[in-house]
């Protein structure tokens, strides 16, 4: 019995990789050690601010940006290059505004120029030059990085659990995957991979047809050029890890992480339904999603609510929100602006292997113009007190001389 499953098991090896033949006896982790000694699934990590990352104006404004982009989208798509107030008036909530959208456009006059309309006095709105001009390049990378923007949703699908997605799930991620408007619509005639179908729940998704051929993720494919993986279903890759200045793991934790980074490394796009869900490989599966959803994003950053979102159609834990905080060497958790924003650490340290995406240079220039501004909102606050202490002066100076009398002699 011994000899016959050991010749099955041995098959097995040599079909699912052509290194993995010596792999028992050579391999740091073979695997009867697949389960490791020491456990910290729940263990706590205290969280260390770290300024760098909370200083990143691009990740931190981009919520911001979101809202100033689809109105800056209504009026570039307009025939005329402008729209009156009541246009927009009324969709302050599709744009996620909560101010009234005439004080929200009046708060950037670097992107909109606000002037009087041709009817009823009315103030209409249409883009600065700057503005007009970013929205140029914005349409120019939209049409040269066409393949690479579908190749993130497609991988963004093939992550799920049944490569299909709602409708509904990867609207709410357009965004943070760069697609810009209308790009669902529009895929439907242009790609034959992407197909509607109907979900449970009477839901719509889109799914993936896939071609053939393995998807290898982000982990893979750097460690592949590094030459430390070979793609055999046995191997380990060791997350690259970027510790924050001051933060120091406790002897204990840095024990289990150094064999959890020994671990077998198990795909995103791979079956996972084998797995222990409270084994630490299973966890390892976690963080390798979460480092390859960060990976596609534009900031390589969302909103942590965000992401716990996924957890449905990913596959993910109920506490998924444990593995960033487990793992403070690879993901920084920014609580500015009162939102918590998950960052991956490696998209912004050193010479980093994570793919820039194509749409990240046109989004620095929209932070940089609506920088902009605060510094014209400045100006014209100095100047409006300037011309009113004139008009002060001036009405005193002539209260002075209406009020000045002559005394009559007695």
């Amino acid at each position: 019995m011994f000899f016959h499953n050991s010749k099955t098991y041995f098959k097995n090896l040599i079909c699912a990789s052509r290194f993995s033949l010596f792999s028992p006896f050579n391999h740091p982790n073979p695997p009867f050690r697949y389960t490791q000694i020491q456990k910290y699934v729940n263990v706590y990590m205290k969280w260390k601010k770290d300024p760098f990352f909370d200083s990143m104006v691009h990740i931190h404004k981009s919520l911001e940006l979101k809202s100033i982009i689809q109105l800056k989208n209504v009026i570039a798509n307009d025939p005329n290059g402008c729209i009156p107030i009541s246009a927009v008036s009324k969709r302050g909530l599709e744009f996620d505004i909560s101010i009234k959208v005439a004080r929200f456009l009046r708060q950037y006059p670097s992107v909109f120029e606000e002037f009087t309309g041709p009817e009823y006095n009315l103030p209409w709105f249409r883009l600065t030059p700057e503005a007009t001009e970013i929205d140029r390049e914005e349409k120019r990378v939209y049409e040269e990085c066409k393949e690479d923007i579908k190749d993130r949703l497609k991988r963004f699908i093939l992550m799920s659990k049944d490569k299909v997605l709602p409708l509904k799930i990867i609207k709410g991620m357009e965004w943070y995957l760069g697609l810009p408007e209308r790009f669902l619509e529009d895929i439907r005639n242009s790609d034959e991979s992407f197909k509607f179908v109907d979900m449970e729940d009477g839901l719509r998704g889109l799914v993936v047809e896939s071609k053939g051929g393995k998807v290898w993720s982000t982990m893979q494919r750097n460690a592949m050029r590094n030459g430390v993986y070979f793609g055999g279903t046995l191997e380990g890759i060791e997350f690259p890890i970027f510790p924050s200045k001051g933060l120091r793991l406790r002897r204990k934790i840095e024990s289990w992480f150094n064999e959890f980074q020994k671990l077998p490394y198990v795909s995103p796009y791979e079956d996972f339904s084998h797995l222990d869900p409270s084994s630490d490989v299973a966890e390892k599966r976690v963080v390798g999603i979460l480092h390859e959803l960060l990976s596609l994003f534009v900031e390589h950053s969302a909103q942590r609510k965000k992401l716990l979102c996924l957890k449905k159609y990913f596959g993910l834990p109920q506490k998924v929100h444990k593995a960033f905080e487990r793992h403070p060497h690879m993901f920084y958790l920014s609580f500015k602006n009162k939102t918590c924003t998950a960052i991956l650490k490696e998209a912004y340290c050193g010479k980093s292997s994570i793919e820039k995406h194509p749409l990240l240079g046109v989004r620095k220039k929209y932070v940089e113009l609506v920088k902009e501004s605060n510094r014209i909102l400045k100006d014209r606050r100095f100047n409006n007190q300037h011309i009113k202490q004139e008009k002060l002066e001036k009405d005193m100076g002539l209260d002075s001389e209406s009020d000045s009398r002559t005394e009559i002699p007695s």
